[in-house]
This record gives structure tokens, sequence and C-alpha cells, in this order.
């Protein structure tokens, strides 16, 4: 089974903590064939989001203009970028090299 069979396959996570976010209350977005899987994720405020590139050769970014993101934070096959969300809100985000080629969009729901 590929990863993304297998990340489909895996009910949405909503997470619930207490005090500040660690490696146990990370919820990872995989970055692979211009897509964000899932591409929508709903987690409780104080939970870590790790966006990971499991491209072979591609490099993406996680661009949230409406939190103030700067354009041009791409990370590469094997690295990844992080963000801990505390707000309530709904943060749609862009691959901003691909969203307008391929429409690699996402979406992070934060709420109690």
């Amino acid at each position: 089974m590929d990863i993304r069979r297998l990340i489909l396959a895996i009910p949405l996570l909503t997470v619930s903590l207490v005090g500040s976010a660690d490696e146990s209350d990370t919820v990872v977005v995989v970055a692979k064939e211009y897509g964000f899987v899932p591409p929508e994720i709903t987690i409780k405020p104080g939970t870590r989001v790790r966006w990971e590139n499991h491209e072979k050769r591609q490099y993406h970014s996680v661009f949230f203009k409406q939190l103030g993101d700067e354009p041009g934070d791409y990370f590469f096959p094997g690295e990844s970028r992080e963000r801990v969300f505390d707000t309530p809100g709904s943060f749609p985000y862009i691959c901003e090299p691909h969203w307008h080629s391929h429409g690699m969009t996402g979406i992070v729901h934060v709420a109690e």
C-alpha cells in the first residue's frame, strides 16, 4: 500500500492538549505528488502541525498569507516545516510555487 492510501485510510486526527505541544502532540501532513495529504485537518488549540516533503525531487512551501508569512520558505525532499496553532479559526494555506499550476492548497481548522 502506498503512503497516500495509508494516510487517507487514517481518520482525521483531533488532539486534546494540556500545556505546550511536543512530539506526541504533532499532526503530520504529507506533501507529495503536488498535494497535501490530508488537505484539510481539524485540531485543538496548542497542536503542532508538521508538513513533511515526501517527494523525490520537488520542493514545496506552506504559505499562510493571512498569518503574515513571507513567501518563498521552501522545503526540499526529506525536510519539513512546523507550526503550532494556539488560536481557534480556519487557516487556509497554499504551496506558493504550485497552487496555480497544481491547485496545491490546504486548510487547518482549529476548534475547542
